[in-house]
């Protein structure tokens, strides 16, 4: 803002010696001058807000390693051996099955 306060300083002693054209040329610099210092004031926030963004996510990462530290690691199991049946031992099963069924058949009759 100090930038603005000296130009228009300035302007005004030089006022009755310019012309219009030169008067209009030094409002539109005036002009710019305050869109830039706008800018640079919404830079400042956004950054603020940048900041403080960054800063929530680096908590929230250390709290979800902290619960992942926390919980007790599952024992990773070894994968069991398939046990295989020989022919015989499916066929025993399979005639005990049928055994079954036929009694809960002859049940409901």
């Amino acid at each position: 803002m100090r930038r603005f306060s000296l130009r228009m300083r300035k302007l005004k002693k030089y006022s009755a010696k310019l012309r219009k054209s030169e008067i209009l040329s030094y409002a539109s610099l005036m002009a710019i001058d305050s869109i830039i210092a706008q800018i640079d004031e919404e830079i400042a926030t956004l950054t603020q807000a940048r900041s403080l963004l960054a800063n929530i996510e680096n908590l929230a990462t250390k709290v979800t390693e902290r619960k992942t530290k926390k919980a007790p690691a599952k024992a990773k199991r070894k994968a069991r051996k398939r046990r295989v049946l020989s022919a015989e031992a499916r066929k025993r099963i399979a005639d005990a099955q049928r055994k079954r069924w036929a009694a809960q058949k002859a049940k409901a009759k």
